[in-house]
C-alpha cells in the first residue's frame, strides 16, 4: 500500500450489459403478443416506448436505436394483424414511438459522450497524480512506509492534500499537508509545496530552515499578483497550507517535528497511542507573514517497531449519519496493527464505512515504521499497491 486509491463506482462490463438486453426484448415480445390477443378496444402499443427508454439507461446509442427500431417494427406488426398500417390510431402510435426512440437515442449519445469525457479526465487525473503526488516507496532508510489518498470526488485522483518523503545524508524527511480550498487552485498550491519540499529537503541542514523555505515559497506565490490575479491582502487572509514536517535521523531513536497548524501525528507503541503535540506550533504556511513564528523543531522518541501515523483533517472530520466525527485515536487504539500497510488498510475501510462510503473532504494518511537498517538503507522497493 505505497499509494492506494480505492475503486469507486465503475461501469458495466460486457457480459452484464448485454445480458440486460433480454429485458427490453422480452418487454417488446410480451406487449406485442398481448396487444394482438387483446380485445379491439384495448391498445397496449404505447407501452413499447419503455423498451428503448430502458435500453438507454445501460446501453449506448447504437443499441438503443436498434431496440427502438425493433419496437417500431413490432408496432407495425400489431397494426397489420389488428387492422392495417393506415389505421389512424396505429399510425399515430408508430409516429410517437419513432419520435421517442430518436429522443432517447440522442440522450444515450449524450451520456455516452459524457462517459468518454469522464474517462479522459480520469486519465489526465492519473497522469497529474503521478507527477504531483508521487507514490512513496515501501522502504526508505530506516523506515517502512505506507500511504493512502482518498478523494472526496469520485472522479478526482488528487486534491489539496499532499505528502512526500525525501532522503538526506543523515536521515529521512517527510511532509504531510492540506491546502485550504478545493479545485485546480488547491492542486496547484499542493504542487508548489511538494516541488519546494523535494527541491530543498536534502539541501537544508536544519528542519526549521526547511520549513522557513517552504513558508517563503508559499508566501511569495500568494504575494504574486500575476499568479493569483487578486488583491494581495485578500490572498493572505484566504490562502494557506497546514503541514507537519518530520525529520527521522538514521542514527538516533527520535523524530523531529514541526507542526504548522496541522493535526498532530500519532505515535503507536506497544498498543498505546500518543499524539505528538508540539509545545510551540507554527502558523500554517502562508500566514507567517502576519506572525513572528520563531519556528523550532521538537523531538520525540521514535524507536524500532514504533509507528507514526500522519493524516489530514479529512480523516478526523469525516462524519457518520448522525453527524459524529470519525474517532481516529479510538479506532487506532483498538486495532492491533502489525505493519503500516495493515494499519492503513484497516483505517481506510473503517473510515469509509463510518462515512457511509462518501467523504466530505479529501483524506490522506501516511504510516511510517522504524525498522532496522537493511542491506539497502537508501531506498528499497517501489510503491506497494496492494
Amino acid at each position: 500500500m505505497g499509494s492506494v486509491r480505492p475503486h469507486r463506482g465503475g461501469s458495466w462490463s460486457w457480459e452484464p450489459r448485454h445480458a440486460l438486453l433480454a429485458v427490453p426484448l422480452a418487454l417488446i415480445a410480451i406487449v406485442t403478443v398481448v396487444d394482438i390477443l387483446a380485445p379491439p378496444e384495448v391498445h397496449l402499443g404505447p407501452f413499447l416506448v419503455a423498451a428503448p427508454a430502458v435500453t438507454a439507461s445501460f446501453a449506448g446509442p447504437r443499441t438503443t436505436a436498434i431496440i427502438g427500431a425493433i419496437a417500431v417494427l413490432a408496432q407495425a406488426v400489431v397494426a397489420v394483424v389488428r387492422t392495417s398500417l393506415t389505421d389512424l390510431n396505429h399510425t399515430f402510435q408508430i409516429i410517437a414511438l419513432i419520435l421517442i426512440s430518436v429522443a432517447v437515442t440522442f440522450f444515450a449519445h449524450l451520456r455516452d459522450r459524457h462517459e468518454r469525457e469522464l474517462s479522459q479526465l480520469r486519465s489526465v487525473a492519473r497522469a497529474a497524480q503521478e507527477v504531483v503526488l508521487r507514490p512513496l516507496p515501501r522502504r526508505i532508510g530506516t523506515l517502512r512506509i505506507a500511504s493512502v489518498y482518498l478523494a472526496a470526488e469520485a472522479e478526482a485522483q488528487i486534491g489539496g492534500d499532499l505528502y512526500a518523503a525525501a532522503r538526506t545524508a543523515r536521515g529521512t524527511r517527510l511532509i504531510i499537508g492540506d491546502v485550504r480550498g478545493k479545485g485546480l487552485e488547491a492542486i496547484g498550491d499542493a504542487a508548489l509545496v511538494l516541488g519546494a519540499f523535494r527541491a530543498a529537503a536534502h539541501r537544508q541542514a536544519e528542519l526549521p530552515a526547511l520549513v522557513a523555505y517552504l513558508e517563503g515559497t508559499v508566501s511569495s506565490d500568494l504575494d504574486d499578483p500575476t499568479v493569483s490575479g487578486q488583491d494581495t491582502t485578500e490572498e493572505y487572509s484566504e490562502g494557506f497550507v497546514t503541514a507537519a514536517v518530520l525529520d527521522v535521523p538514521d542514527d538516533a531513536s527520535a523524530v523531529q517535528v514541526i507542526n504548522c497548524g496541522h493535526p498532530p501525528p500519532l505515535l503507536l507503541r506497544d498498543g498505546h497511542v500518543t499524539a505528538l503535540e508540539v509545545r510551540r506550533p507554527a502558523p500554517p504556511l502562508g500566514l507567517t507573514g502576519f506572525v513572528d513564528s520563531g519556528i523550532t523543531a521538537e523531538t520525540f522518541a521514535f524507536e524500532t517497531d514504533d509507528i507514526v501515523l500522519l493524516y489530514t483533517d479529512g480523516v478526523i472530520e469525516a462524519r457518520d449519519g448522525s453527524g459524529a466525527f470519525y474517532p481516529l485515536m479510538e479506532r487506532v487504539t483498538t486495532w492491533s496493527c502489525k505493519s503500516p500497510q495493515a494499519l492503513l488498510r484497516h483505517l481506510c475501510d473503517d473510515l469509509l464505512r463510518h462515512a457511509g462510503g462518501h467523504l466530505g473532504d479529501d483524506a490522506a494518511m501516511v504510516a511510517i515504521e522504524r525498522v532496522p537498517v537493511g542491506p539497502d538503507p537508501v531506498t528499497a522497493g517501489g510503491p506497494d499497491t496492494a
